[in-house]
């Protein structure tokens, strides 16, 4: 765990005890100021609850008089529409509430079922289908349930003695009002049926009862002042008027006609109504100010007691973070300087190091004090003590990179000065082959010689490794650009096994520009060794050239087993990105190969081939190429041999007709025996020779076997050399079986009779297919007017 969380868990751990203690110490209070939140709520409804009584009653006593004849529907209508706008202020009041105890919810429930189906009793009374007495009781019901809602309330959880009570004696005046509004109805009922019956009597005789234990219940549980109210209410005129018809009314003995009309007696309730109601509506008022009056106070106190606990925590937390602040941003700071040179700065030194010539003369101990401290800020304390060691590890760090990067150079510059004197001892040897090829004549010793100069060849390649690893390059640049097959050429002479390269489609015209032709032969040297190397000894090894846009693409095909996915994305990669060190021994040639083409732009890559095998495709970028050079007709005398150091094997002939030695001069350099070797250090040397194509390769025993000339004449000697020997005319430049042809195919009888076609088709084929389908599309876009020939390179039978 880090040090700010244990600081943090320091002052935390008390903080939660205090929160805990204060969180149980204010949920009374919490909770009291919620529920006499959720009180005023149901109070509030209350109060709507009481108002669209009040409109039921008028509502009710309207129905009555329109069934009864004794009034029209208009009068009926205007009740209904303030009647419906009581009851969408009484629903927008009850709908967020919560907790309603569980008689009033039940009230409510079905307070909503009737206003559901209350246009249905409308239509009933508008039609006069209904009795007067079943428009009553449906009134009747609806609004005891107002009733009930308004006396459930009082039992709703933490509410004061004092407060239900005064809740309760709201119900009881609520239900006082009920009761002669009752009475009203009774009194119209029997107007229209011509006197009072037994049953209505009664009625008429419960209602009054009503009223007076209904107005008994409020005095007792309500304040004085409420009864003072009640009692300066109904002692005006009206109501007065209005008791004298109820006793003049009551006074009517059953079956007798009343004699009050309709129109006295129903202004006389109505204005009773009034008067009942501007008392309930102060008492509801009264009732909402209490409850009001407690849910402020109690929402007070404990906005005050958590104001009061928060501020104390605060209190904790600022003397926490003041004590604790110096600590914790001085650790901040080692912190962020151990993160900067973990992530960036140390790694940044490290990949500078490892660059050539990074260190610039300078010792490792300057360069570790040239990077400096990273920890700036220390002092007298442990912190301080952890920034100045944290510094002399970083400062032991950078000396041992540079260290590390002193003995790399060290390396590199043994490396080079290793292969620099293998380059000359390289080019004595090859000297001394010369002066001894120049006058032998045995064909036997001349094959032994060959295989020794092209041995030399292969070990230049080895000693050109070095070089390369070492940071070093060729240091000769040609004057002239070269063809790509004889780029191609020059590249399978410094392998070992040559005569396995196949030359397949080569577009004509793609050049390669004089100063990449040395590591461009270099590269495909590499990849031709290894296709050779890890491929069947009787199978060729496909090489096949075109053109795609501004580019040029190099196909080396092998039909060995190929190498896993997973392997060849690793070598992909390191093809990709060199490295900047020494590298593997192991894997020499992919590091040199990655080498080079990151110098020139070159992209090397390794494909899946479709059948057996691996492909290394090379692309060649626009300045590598020199797209406008002459038709290339593939090597000839002198293109390589002199500047690039490198040649066509030329083959050798049985003795002449004199008895001496006739050496093949298919390839052979004019001027061969005052050409220099070992024209500089660091580059291909001049005057390589390889072995191949010649009948000591193809000897039985210790006779050799004569060379086909295929009908040839004399006409083939071109002249006589410094020794007195006959020199051939140059043959063909391609020395290898043409694609798809087995190693030593044209050695057999009967060579040039056509073969049948092979049953299926080789990665190599594929490719040439691929490239001469490329070939003919860059014609056509062209829009070149004849079609070159497919493949530019001779093939000829040796």
């Amino acid at each position: 765990m880090k040090i700010n969380r244990r600081l943090v868990l320091l002052v935390t751990a008390p903080l939660t005890v205090a929160v805990a203690f204060s969180v149980l110490a204010l949920a009374p209070e919490t909770n009291q100021a919620l529920q006499a939140d959720r009180l005023t709520s149901m109070v509030e409804a209350a109060d709507g609850a009481s108002e669209l009584a009040s409109r039921l009653q008028r509502e009710r006593a309207a129905a009555t008089a329109l069934v009864s004849g004794q009034s029209d529907a208009e009068a009926f209508r205007l009740r209904a529409n303030a009647t419906d706008e009581s009851i969408a202020g009484f629903r927008s009041r009850t709908k967020g509430l919560s907790s309603v105890p569980g008689n009033a919810q039940r009230a409510l429930d079905r307070i909503e079922r009737f206003v559901e189906e209350m246009p249905g009793l409308r239509a009933q009374v508008r039609s006069g289908s209904s009795t007067v007495s079943a428009l009553a009781f449906g009134y009747r019901i609806v609004i005891a349930d107002l009733n009930s809602y308004r006396d459930g309330i009082a039992q709703a959880d933490g509410v004061d003695a004092d407060i239900a009570d005064r809740i309760r004696a709201a119900a009881a005046l609520s239900e006082a009002a009920e009761h002669t509004a009752q009475q009203q109805v009774t009194v119209m009922r029997a107007q229209a049926a011509g006197g009072f019956t037994t049953a209505s009597q009664r009625t008429f005789d419960a209602g009054r009862m009503g009223y007076t234990e209904s107005t008994g219940a409020m005095f007792d549980l309500g304040p004085g002042e409420w009864r003072t109210w009640l009692e300066r209410t109904l002692s005006g005129a009206k109501a007065l008027e209005a008791r004298r018809l109820e006793d003049e009314i009551g006074r009517t003995g059953t079956g007798k006609d009343i004699t009050v009309t309709p129109e006295e007696w129903q202004k006389a309730s109505d204005d009773r109504q009034e008067l009942l109601r501007s008392v309930e509506k102060r008492v509801d008022a009264a009732v909402l100010a209490q409850v009001s009056d407690v849910r402020a106070t109690l929402i007070w106190t404990a906005g005050a007691e958590v104001a009061l606990v928060v501020l104390t925590l605060v209190g904790v937390v600022v003397v926490a973070i003041r004590l604790g602040r110096v600590m914790v941003r001085r650790l901040r700071d080692l912190r962020n300087a151990a993160h900067e040179v973990a992530h960036s700065g140390l790694p940044a030194v490290m990949s500078e190091l490892s660059q050539p010539g990074a260190l610039r003369g300078a010792t490792p101990e300057e360069v570790a004090r040239r990077t400096g401290d990273p920890v700036r800020t220390t002092g007298e304390d442990e912190i301080g003590e952890v920034g100045e060691a944290f510094n002399a590890v970083h400062h032991e760090a950078v000396r041992l990179a540079a260290q590390q990067a002193h003995v790399h150079e060290q390396l590199a510059e043994t490396l080079v000065g290793v292969a620099r004197r293998g380059a000359r001892l390289t080019a004595v040897m090859v000297s001394e082959l010369d002066t001894v090829q120049r006058d032998e004549a045995d064909p036997v010793r001349m094959k032994t010689l060959f295989a020794l100069d092209h041995l030399a060849v292969r070990m230049e390649r080895n000693t050109n490794n070095l070089l390369v690893l070492g940071g070093y390059g060729n240091a000769r640049v040609r004057s002239a650009d070269v063809g790509c097959s004889t780029v191609i050429v020059a590249a399978a002479q410094q392998i070992e096994r040559f005569d396995r390269v196949s030359l397949g489609v080569i577009e004509s015209g793609i050049g390669v520009t004089a100063r990449a032709v040395h590591d461009v032969a270099h590269i495909l040297a590499e990849l031709l060794d290894n296709a050779t190397r890890y491929s069947p000894p009787d199978k060729q090894v496909g090489v096949a050239v075109w053109r795609l846009a501004d580019r040029a693409v190099i196909q080396i095909v092998d039909e060995g087993v190929g190498i896993t996915a997973e392997r060849r994305a690793v070598h992909n990669a390191a093809l990709l990105e060199p490295q900047a060190g020494i590298g593997d021994v192991r894997s020499m040639g992919l590091h040199v190969v990655a080498r080079l083409a990151a110098r020139h732009g070159i992209v090397v890559e390794l494909r899946d081939s479709s059948g057996p095998g691996t492909i290394a495709e090379v692309t060649l970028p626009a300045k590598v190429l020199a797209l406008d050079l002459k038709e290339d007709q593939g090597p000839t005398p002198g293109a390589l041999g002199n500047d690039v150091g490198y040649e066509a094997p030329r083959p050798i002939t049985p003795p002449g007709p004199e008895g001496r030695r006739q050496p093949a001069g298919a390839n052979a350099r004019p001027g061969r025996d005052s050409t220099p070797v070992g024209a500089g250090v660091g580059t291909a040397r001049t005057g390589h020779e390889g072995p191949r194509g010649g009948t000591a390769e193809r000897e039985h025993g210790n006779t050799p076997a004569p060379h086909p000339v295929h009908d040839e004449p004399v006409s083939r000697v071109a002249g006589v050399s410094s020794s007195g020997l006959p020199v051939r005319k140059r043959r063909a430049p391609q020395q290898w079986p043409a694609a798809g042809r087995r190693e030593g195919a044209d050695q057999r009888p009967g060579a040039g009779a056509p073969r049948p076609s092979p049953r299926r088709r080789d990665s190599r084929q594929v490719s040439d297919v691929l490239a001469a389908y490329a070939q003919g599309i860059n014609r056509s876009t062209n829009h070149r007017g004849r079609s070159a020939p497919d493949d530019n390179t001779e093939r000829t039978e040796k």
